[in-house]
């Protein structure tokens, strides 16, 4: 067997561990870190926080304990069990680290790999994954933990790289074999009742479908809905087709204006379906079907069960400068911080997401000057949502109804006197409502006056160039729409 990368890995421990233990940090890290290694002794420190986040009366806090302290027992089983004895490897020499910093208890056991780190990373993500706003706070501790290992002696750096990967795998596989549990949207009522013939053929129903948008198969999802409403009438788009001009010409000869596609291709439909008075079936097919799961359609088979029973109810759409917009618009760098947020999301979680995106706002996109309701302000990023979303905070993510009456409006103001570094701490903790240079507020209307270049404005992800002066306001129960049962 080669035996070179394992000297070469063995060179490289010892080398990094000589740097550490000449490396002086600041007094505080230097009395502390020997502290937390010693609290984390036999996960001492980990069933302290359980017992903590048990005992506050939080579901979500119970259910990230219980989780946490099940992917110790496992990543401590291997890393102790299994590990060291597959694995034996002596611990580092104590002479490079300062008397000072060496652990109170020095193994006796292999130092590969790192139970310590093992147990850190296994609590961290696995807490994470049940009670995301821990994310941060328990990481920065699973990390001073790990680092901890290295700064006392009592293991080279590839010990404790090797023991959280160890953690952090074993806590994946648990939450791919048992999901967390997050928060369903509870939806008494969208909107007002407004039933319509059934259709089980899809006699009446002409669906326009635009192949190419919202990042889905919508071709597949076209065939699928054709196979179940044989009567009805499909239209497909081509690249060069114009979509408003589709969406109107179909909505002119049906008794329901069906759309398969994305965002923009969906407002289209809404402002066609709204102009002729006829109600809209939004089939799911985009990647993120925002406004297909406010209405409780997340698959094809609910929209086509909401036609077949004549579910439908009137809605609230808004409107800025009299376009339409069913989800969201936005002035300024908003649009750019959710392309940078859902970039990362699903890899780091939407807080931590959502902090990098405004990191990046600030750094590279200057403030908008302007005048919002009378009030000059120097608009970071403004979100304004057609009816009441939840959560609060700079993610929103759904609506309870689709019928308030109200805009969303949602704005981080750099002329306002705070922290940014409050701010960013509140996007990461989920708790940006309770920092001064952020605002939210519900109104039926709101004016916002540029002041020098005006930038974009965005409308259901569709960009153009803004004017001086923008009116949103809401249409109330202007459109009507097939729906899901409410939960």
């Amino acid at each position: 067997m080669d035996r070179r990368p394992f000297a070469t890995v063995s060179r490289w421990d010892v080398q990094v561990s000589a740097r550490i233990g000449a490396t002086r940090l600041p007094p505080v890290l230097e009395r502390g870190l020997p502290l937390i290694t010693r609290a984390a002794d036999k996960s001492k420190l980990w069933m302290g926080i359980s017992a903590v986040l048990a005992g506050s009366g939080n579901t979500r806090a119970r259910r990230a304990a219980v989780r946490g302290l099940g992917s110790i027992a496992v990543a401590s089983l291997l890393a102790n069990q299994v590990g060291k004895r597959m694995v034996p490897r002596r611990r580092p020499l104590l002479r490079d680290v300062p008397i000072g910093r060496i652990a109170h208890h020095v193994p006796t056991s292999s130092s590969f790999p790192s139970g310590h780190s093992a147990s850190a990373a296994a609590f961290a993500v696995a807490t994470a994954a049940e009670f995301p706003e821990l994310a941060v706070p328990i990481g920065a501790l699973a990390g001073a933990v790990c680092f901890s290992r290295i700064f006392t002696g009592v293991h080279f750096t590839s010990d404790v790289l090797a023991g959280a990967a160890l953690g952090a795998t074993v806590a994946g596989i648990g939450v791919a074999a048992v999901p967390a549990h997050h928060p369903e949207p509870v939806r008494l009522r969208i909107g007002p009742e407004r039933p319509q013939p059934p259709r089980p053929d899809g006699r009446g129903v002409v669906t326009v479908v635009s192949l190419h948008a919202g990042g889905g198969n919508n071709d597949g999802v076209a065939g699928a809905f054709r196979e179940v409403l044989p009567a009805a009438e499909v239209v497909e788009l081509g690249p060069d087709d114009d979509v408003a001009e589709a969406m109107k010409a179909a909505a002119a000869r049906a008794e329901v204006l069906g759309v398969i596609g994305g965002d923009g291709t969906v407002n289209a439909a809404a402002t066609a379906a709204a102009e002729a008075g006829i109600p809209l079936l939004v089939v799911p097919a985009g990647t993120f079907n925002h406004f297909a799961r406010d209405l409780e359609l997340d698959e094809v088979p609910d929209a086509v069960d909401a036609l077949t029973a004549g579910r439908a109810v009137a809605i609230d759409v808004g409107e800025v400068d009299g376009e339409l917009f069913l989800n969201t618009a936005s002035l300024g760098s908003y649009p750019e911080f959710v392309k940078i947020r859902e970039r990362w999301e699903g890899r780091f979680g939407k807080p931590l997401a959502a902090t990098w995106a405004i990191l990046h706002v600030l750094r590279h996109c200057p403030p908008l000057a302007a005048e919002v309701d009378g009030v000059q302000r120097r608009l970071v990023m403004i979100f304004i949502g057609n009816g009441r979303y939840s959560p609060r905070g700079y993610v929103p993510r759904w609506r309870a109804g689709l019928d308030s009456g109200q805009l969303d409006i949602r704005l981080v103001d750099s002329a306002r006197s705070g922290s940014w570094w409050r701010l960013l701490l509140a996007a990461l903790t989920g708790d940006m409502y309770r920092t001064s240079r952020y605002l939210e507020t519900r109104t039926p209307s709101l004016t916002v006056t540029i002041d020098g270049p005006p930038g974009y404005l965005a409308r259901d992800g569709e960009v153009t160039d803004a004017p001086s002066t923008v009116t949103f306001s809401v249409r109330r129960e202007a459109l009507t729409v097939y729906c899901g049962p409410p939960r």
